[in-house]
């Protein structure tokens, strides 16, 4: 028997938005897609059915940097509690799927952030699909907001402690010139997907740990040696590759717009995903918060240290599918990708997330025509459901 029925919207499916299509659930998955008059047919009575009037339907999306939200900071109360209530914030600006992001701190907060993440997935807390341990073997000279004196030196007897997650994706961010090509070699064959970030490697340092299995680039541009005629650093490393996934923050501030125009025609869209690198102040009023011992204000959308450097994000996921569009002039149907497909490719979810499709799991953004979110559906569950509250 059919859970649900979403019919009168507009659908994006491989090909683009369709007008004609609807979407049956049951059991967190999409069991069809087809006229609802067909699906409705084949499927039998019963099931809610909801007409969404003419709105878009995306795949939900994907943030692999998510920090904070709705008041929290993961690395201050590194908990169960914390990533649902972040969660719980996101999931209003349409993200279904998120890497709660430990940023630079003690090893002991590390492990108490893996635990936290290992208890929430098997509490099967909603949207929760890993870890992103964002440090703390980074490089000083690279250090933006991160406390400098978390930073260390990543060795074979840290490995235990990165390879623990339980039924999650492991990503950890790092700065190759702070570890060796044989210890990133080892991370992925445990299984942990390594990017680099915070780096000041040299380009031939940053090609010789894409050899080595770094799968990515967190926050391109930001953080990280640039390019320049003699000396192409790790930017220049990451827009050479054609492989890697970029995880930009497309909110106008971290990266002017035309760099990253310049950085999508150097290489494959379809290796490039769109991430929030999101503060508590996402989902919240704080107009500021407390990282590192030192307040960060937030303004006009823009979260400051008291040194003026940026500090993470007062982005959402919906905001940075409007900026793409409007600030990249990417089109919706590839935005959208960016959000959700793309991210899905690079935890190695794709055959799960991602798509709106039969046998993927259901879950899915409703948006107005000016990208506002209505609606979504983490396995085919509403975000107003008592399941969640």
């Amino acid at each position: 028997m059919m859970d649900l029925l979403l019919v009168n919207g507009r659908v994006m499916t491989d090909a683009g938005l369709r007008d004609d299509l609807a979407v049956a659930v049951s059991g967190g998955r999409i069991t069809a897609t087809g006229p609802a008059r067909d699906l409705a047919a084949s499927s039998g009575r019963g099931g809610r059915r909801i007409d969404l009037d003419g709105d878009l339907l995306l795949p939900g999306f994907i943030d692999t940097q998510v920090n904070g939200g709705g008041g929290v900071l993961f690395n201050d109360d590194p908990t169960p509690e914390t990533i649902r209530a972040i969660g719980a914030a996101h999931r209003r600006f349409g993200t279904t799927g998120f890497l709660p992001t430990l940023i630079s701190d003690d090893l002991d907060v590390v492990e108490a952030g893996v635990t936290a993440a290992s208890r929430a997935i098997a509490e099967g807390a909603p949207g929760v699909l890993g870890l992103h341990l964002e440090g703390p073997f980074l490089n000083p000279h690279r250090k933006g907001v991160h406390d400098a004196s978390k930073m260390r030196q990543l060795e074979q007897s840290h490995l235990p402690l990165l390879t623990q997650l339980a039924g999650g994706r492991t990503l950890v961010t790092l700065a190759p010139e702070f570890t060796s090509a044989g210890t990133i070699a080892a991370l992925t064959e445990a299984g942990v997907i390594v990017a680099a970030g915070h780096t000041d490697a040299t380009y031939d340092e940053m090609r010789a740990a894409l050899d080595a299995g770094v799968r990515g680039f967190t926050h391109l541009f930001n953080a990280m040696s640039p390019l320049a005629s003699r000396a192409p650093g790790v930017v220049g490393a990451a827009l050479e590759n054609q492989t890697a996934w970029c995880g930009i923050i497309v909110d106008g501030r971290h990266v002017n717009p035309a760099v990253l125009r310049i950085a999508l025609r150097c290489r494959p869209t379809s290796r490039f995903m769109l991430v929030t690198d999101a503060m508590p102040c996402v989902g919240s009023d704080l107009t500021a918060f407390r990282l590192n011992g030192e307040v960060v204000t937030v303004a006009d959308g823009v979260c400051r240290g008291a040194s003026g450097a940026l500090a993470g994000s007062d982005l959402d996921m919906a905001g940075a599918v409007r900026n793409a569009v409007a600030l990249l002039g990417l089109d919706l149907a590839e935005a959208s990708r960016m959000a959700s497909l793309y991210p899905a490719e690079f935890l190695g979810l794709e055959d799960q997330r991602g798509r709106i499709a039969a046998g993927f799991l259901a879950d899915l953004v409703r948006l107005d025509d000016d990208l506002q979110v209505k609606d979504t559906w983490i396995a085919g569950v509403g975000q107003d459901d008592t399941a969640f509250a």
